[in-house]
């Protein structure tokens, strides 16, 4: 089993990250977007689209906006600026609490080898399903509280924008 690369870890008692910051940066260009679905019990599904708007060597702003399962927007969008090595840190995890195998997943979009994160917190168990070809956010999370499933957000949609798609058939560099 492979796990992520040592060079990936940020703290001594945290595991690796499945990405490097470098890695997130060249994941996410100008242009990706992301479609989300959120499922919490007792809840009707939630859907956002999270767009990467602006990116340079330091960061990105991306826009985040609520929509309906097809994709039609609600309300009005957010911004938010992150580095990409905030970014990374959002998958650093203890590693006394955590476990990580390798998984093959499927999505609505495709099939992907993962590395799959098991954290045990005093009040939950999270599980973070990262693909491997898509650096960045983990292609699902579920939070699970006594045996039950309270929690889901699974992405249900990854494009690169035109600009990038195009960039993506002539190099074949990214997944």
């Amino acid at each position: 089993m492979a796990l992520p690369p040592e060079a990936h870890r940020l703290q001594s008692d945290h595991l690796p990250t499945p990405f490097s910051a470098a890695q997130i940066r060249e994941g996410c260009p100008v242009g990706r977007t992301i479609r989300v679905r959120e499922d919490a019990a007792g809840e009707p599904p939630a859907f956002r689209r999270i767009v990467f708007v602006e990116a340079d060597a330091d960061g990105a702003v991306t826009e985040v906006q609520a929509t309906d399962a097809d994709g039609r927007p609600h309300g009005e969008p957010s911004r938010g600026q992150s580095t990409w090595l905030d970014l990374q840190r959002h998958a650093s995890q203890p590693a006394d609490a955590t476990r990580v195998d390798e998984v093959e997943i499927s999505l609505s979009f495709g099939d992907f080898p993962c590395w799959h994160y098991v954290v045990q917190r005093p009040d939950a168990e999270l599980r973070f399903w990262f693909a491997k070809d898509l650096p960045g956010m983990p292609v699902l999370v579920e939070e699970w509280t006594d045996g039950a499933l309270v929690g889901s957000s699974e992405m249900v949609g990854n494009e690169w924008g035109i600009a990038v798609e195009k960039d993506r058939e002539g190099s074949k560099t990214r997944g």
